[in-house]
């Protein structure tokens, strides 16, 4: 038995295949060991006629090609310079031995025997044979496309399995305090609801979330000009270099600086070791260094790929006994129809990649199945399901009984959840925060229902609590660098995140400066205005204000400007945004309370951040930028 598990796979097939095959195989090795300098034997196009008939069809066949160091293209596979050519050679010589035994009346290697597997109606688990009759394809081509990507995702995935790069990961992730605050929030969740099933894996994997898109990952648009460190524009491609290849970046963006005339390379990296030393993308770069976090802390984790361009992950629950969807360059948990209520997207395929399986879970992030199925026309969806199996089938064969029991038993549950297509809740009507503004209106990932940013009413009112009504008192700050709101007056009761509290916030968003080590509320890109405020109300409780002291600090550069205004009834009343307390009397007798900040100026590309809220020193952590005290009276 070969110690190549695609070896192994092609074997299965009967002789003339595998024959055929094989000499293939090592016709395209043999080209690369005799020619390592000729770029014409180091492509295969995937629409080429003998590559469509004599290795797709046949198992195996092309999983031999990805382990000899052949990556996925958009057109063609190809063999990096970067690659390695023992490796290329020991799987070469893995398939001419079993050749050479063939050819001189040998016997087949045979695959070991497993041990029968109870029948199961879900196929895709199942460890039996596929058998040799596939269904074909609508299209060739495409299906040839389709199976390169599949395979291609499900290898590199086992990148994630790593012992050393987990170990790599885990120097750089705080494990102890998300643990510290997962634990924290587990806690407090069960001083809520003592009957709460929720386990401390899926707190975790909300700090992981925050820890991730706040403080360890930034986004990129166009990169700063690495001479004047001015804007720059994305203008084409550049060529890959050694060791661009090696990190798997096949893809160079130029962005160019109009201002000096310099090109500032944004190499597109597929290794997740190396996006853990650059921290730095856009949403592939995003959920491929995630998924690899998640593996490093123990967390059942894999990677989501949509065909309408996104991608993100999926993390098993225990607790719950579900996948729970993750995407991290939004920071949201659990919100899987987010892309197709929120965003607008016309899905059709989204599959998920583990070390152990390939599951479509396209289902999961549709409430609309019927028009879903309408666009699944790149392949048969039986060519689909047979090729999944198959996958599956050739991973799993190392697999225990009991883990492959394990994985039916899961996939039982999934199609389960499946069948009933579920209704948008809160939080997932909203378009889509990541990226430039020009990028996600190009994209059509602004908001479903039209082309409006992201004006949204957050809805939030404070109204005192039990011990707040018999103090007559309510105390609430917020500190922009813990990014946690603390009702003093209740408890000091922590409220994590800075939109959690707002009654109403329009084209504004949480900044976090990685190089300057600074965070603060802006506008969102592109926009000319932006607005937040809060809203006291004391009428349910039959209270009325008796004074406030307020405490807001912002900050303004060139143009930019932060207006602040504090609305008790018909009486509007401005103030600074300086940083010190200001007292106000004139609100006495009101039993409501709106304060609101308007941001707007600002010169250039950068005008958005020309006026900002709450900017504070990641260093500073015990310092509070938002401060409200309001003194009460009975009506």
């Amino acid at each position: 038995m070969s110690a190549s598990a695609a070896v192994a796979t092609l074997c299965e097939n009967s002789n003339d295949d595998f024959l055929d095959a094989a000499k293939l195989l090592l016709t395209y090795a043999d080209n690369i060991l005799r020619f390592p300098n000729e770029e014409k034997y180091r492509s295969i196009r995937i629409g080429n006629p003998t590559f469509s008939t004599k290795l797709l069809p046949i198992k195996g066949a092309v999983e031999c090609l990805f382990e000899m160091g052949f990556e996925e293209a958009e057109t063609h596979l190809v063999f990096p310079k970067s690659a390695s050519v023992e490796q290329l050679k020991l799987i070469r010589d893995s398939i001419a031995t079993e050749r050479d035994q063939r050819l001189r009346g040998g016997q087949p290697v045979q695959p070991a025997a497993s041990t029968p597997e109870p029948e199961s109606s879900v196929a895709a688990a199942s460890s039996q044979a596929i058998p040799p009759a596939t269904p074909q394809p609508s299209s060739l081509e495409s299906s040839m496309s389709f199976f390169v990507t599949l395979q291609s995702n499900f290898q590199n995935v086992m990148l994630y399995e790593s012992s050393d790069l987990q170990e790599e990961a885990r120097r750089v992730i705080p494990q102890q305090q998300l643990l510290s605050s997962a634990e924290q929030n587990l806690n407090k969740a069960k001083e809520a609801d003592p009957e709460c099933k929720l386990g401390i894996e899926d707190f975790l994997v909300l700090e992981l979330l925050r820890w991730f898109k706040q403080a360890f990952f930034s986004w990129v648009n166009c990169l700063p000009c690495s001479r004047c460190g001015g804007s720059t524009q994305n203008q084409g491609s550049l060529s890959p270099t050694t060791d661009d290849l090696r990190w798997g970046a096949q893809r160079v963006e130029n962005h160019f600086c109009q201002s000096c005339q310099l090109s500032t390379r944004f190499p597109r990296y597929n290794n997740p070791e190396k996006l853990l030393q650059t921290k730095r993308g856009r949403c592939g770069e995003w959920a491929n260094c995630f998924t690899l976090c998640c593996r490093a802390l123990g967390l059942e984790a894999r990677y989501v790929w949509d065909s309408t361009d996104h991608v993100w992950t999926e993390v098993y629950s225990v607790s719950q006994r579900r996948w729970l969807h993750c995407d991290s360059c939004e920071n949201v948990c659990d919100k899987p129809l987010l892309y197709e209520a929120g965003w607008g997207k016309k899905l059709s395929y989204i599959l998920a990649f583990s070390k152990d399986q390939v599951v479509d879970v396209t289902w999961r992030y549709s409430c609309k199945h019927p028009e879903v199925l309408e666009r699944r026309t790149r392949v048969q969806e039986a060519w689909l399901m047979h090729t999944i199996n198959g996958l599956n089938a050739s991973r799993q064969q190392s697999l225990s009984p009991d883990r492959k029991r394990e994985l039916t038993e899961r996939l039982l549950v999934e199609l389960v959840e499946f069948i009933s297509p579920k209704k948008p809740k809160e939080g997932e009507l909203g378009g889509r925060n990541s990226g430039s503004l020009a990028w996600r209106i190009a994209r059509g990932e602004t908001r479903a229902a039209d082309t409006e940013t992201t004006t949204q009413s957050a809805g939030f009112v404070f109204t005192p609590t039990d011990r707040e009504k018999a103090d007559r008192f309510l105390h609430v700050r917020y500190s922009s660098v813990k990014d946690e709101y603390c009702r003093v007056s209740n408890n000091s009761e922590v409220i994590q995140t800075w939109d959690r509290c707002l009654w109403k916030k329009e084209s504004v968003f949480r900044k976090i400066e990685h190089d300057w080590e600074m965070v603060y509320i802006a506008r969102t890109e592109g926009s000319s205005e932006g607005r937040i405020s809060w809203k006291f109300d004391f009428s349910p409780v039959g209270l009325k204000i008796k004074s406030v002291s307020i405490m807001a600090a912002s900050q303004t550069f060139q143009s930019g400007r932060v207006c602040w205004r504090l609305q008790a009834g018909p009486t509007t009343t401005e103030f600074s945004g300086d940083g010190n307390v200001q007292s106000f009397q004139n609100v006495a007798g009101s039993p409501e309370l709106v304060i609101t900040a308007e941001l707007g100026g600002g010169d250039g590309d950068a005008s958005w951040q020309h006026s900002q809220l709450f900017r504070q020193s990641q260093k500073h952590t015990e310092e509070y930028s938002f401060e409200v005290q309001i003194y009460l009276e009975d009506d």
